[in-house]
């Protein structure tokens, strides 16, 4: 099949990338061209464990090309995935459809044959039905049907999750549409992932019901945490009690900071304004965008607390400022709500994040970033685990010890054992956990 994709975001770029694996003739487009210059080297501009081998294998056997030129592409292709940004507009949790828009417009006025137009973008209820519009006003003889098509990547598992994913959900009612994403699929029919054909309103819906479901169970779990040190429980063994039944299951119940990055925040608000649009009260999805903005507040305050009450004049160390391991993404990390809070409080903040990402500076400023974590904590009064890298998982603790001004680590992931950090002689606090 010759597919285009719109857009080389981390939708685009990810989706592209894995439908040239399969075999497909794949042109990715985007209307930056630095970007696509980028690409066209061999350098990726975000990070995704194994999408860099994966996009240089795919362009060496000609199955993976980048442009700017989207009428060509479009022109050719059977399929166009619209995988363009649909971010959260100011004011009022709207999601912003103006490249959504933009993009049917350009590729209505390309179109040439019967094409299928899909939207892969996270995008709120009906907007099928405004694109279809959109491009059936610019081209009334277009021969063509819109479908939804909505991803479901984790970031740094998104390849496994794009080849091996739990369901493909196809939006549409149009027979030939459907042959046609079928065959686009059909690579996956080995792994015998399920394919749920629905209508496309119930397509858009799914992808927004199933984010706010998991940001629910997150909030969850973080509330029972607030009342397991209360009452002096183990959430973590909480967690696997109650996940260990089949109709609950276990992911998402980690404690933490509260979720953060590109989808849950964005898309729980969406939801929140497509249900006031239709009169309807989501009153579990409000409480859980509430909470989790408190959750992250409360941290800063729970550093503080293991502080001995105040970080004023004192240097805290943050190892891992991104909102989850295995990305550099970090768009609504609990660390943009936490450094400030600290600062503002009179701490000085140094952190050192894996990725190094550019961005750090301009979204934390006056933050000091360090070369390597023990860098980082070299006589800072606490040190404070707010991202469960990898690589923060076995820390020389005698080390640690030796290097901080005093021996107060606050773990925000649960990632050490509080026994043995307290024979070790640490004041340890963590999540939920006595």
């Amino acid at each position: 099949m010759r597919i285009a994709m719109i857009g080389t975001g981390y939708v685009g770029l990810v989706s592209g990338t894995c439908f040239a694996d399969f075999g497909h003739q794949v042109t990715c487009v985007d209307n930056d061209p630095a970007k696509i210059a980028m690409l066209q080297r061999g350098e990726i501009p975000i990070f995704e464990p194994g999408l860099g081998e994966l996009v240089e294998n795919n362009r060496k056997a000609g199955r993976l090309s980048f442009t700017t030129d989207l009428t060509d592409a479009v022109r050719e292709a059977d399929a166009v995935f619209i995988a363009v940004g649909t971010p959260s507009r100011r004011g009022d949790g709207h999601a912003d459809l103006t490249f959504v828009h933009q993009a049917a417009r350009e590729i209505a006025a390309a179109i040439d044959g019967y094409t299928v137009v899909v939207t892969k973008s996270t995008v709120p209820v009906g907007t099928g039905d405004d694109v279809e519009r959109i491009m059936r006003e610019i081209r009334p003889d277009g021969d063509i049907a819109v479908v939804s098509n909505p991803e479901f990547l984790r970031e740094g598992a998104a390849i496994t999750d794009f080849k091996r994913p739990d369901r493909i959900v196809i939006g549409t009612d149009d027979q030939r549409a459907q042959t046609v994403m079928s065959e686009i699929y059909r690579p996956l029919y080995l792994n015998q992932a399920p394919i749920v054909f629905t209508g496309r309103r119930t397509a858009e819906l799914i992808k927004y019901a199933a984010n706010a479901f998991l940001a629910t169970k997150i909030t969850f779990i973080n509330e029972i945490a607030d009342l397991c040190e209360s009452v002096g429980a183990n959430v973590q063994e909480v967690a696997r009690g109650i996940g260990l039944d089949n109709r609950i299951g276990g992911k998402f119940l980690h404690a933490g900071p509260g979720y953060g990055g590109s989808c849950f925040p964005k898309d729980t608000l969406a939801l929140l304004r497509t249900a006031e649009e239709s009169d309807i009260s989501l009153s579990i999805v409000s409480a859980v965008v509430e909470t989790n903005d408190r959750r992250k507040r409360a941290m800063a305050d729970k550093i503080m607390a293991a502080c001995g009450g105040s970080v004023a004049g004192k240097t805290i160390a943050l190892l891992g400022l991104t909102f989850k391991p295995n990305t550099d993404d970090m768009r609504d990390a609990p660390s943009l709500t936490i450094v400030p809070a600290l600062q503002e409080a009179g701490a000085t903040v140094r952190a050192f994040e894996p990725t190094q990402s550019p961005e750090i500076e301009r979204l934390l400023p006056g933050i000091h970033l360090s070369e390597d974590a023990y860098d980082c904590m070299t006589g800072a009064d606490a040190l404070v685990i707010l991202t469960e890298w990898d690589a923060f998982r076995a820390l020389d603790l005698d080390r640690i010890k030796a290097t901080l001004a005093a021996p107060v680590v606050i773990d925000l992931r649960n990632i050490y054992r509080p026994q043995e950090m307290r024979q070790r002689g640490f004041n340890y606090v963590s999540v939920g956990r006595p």
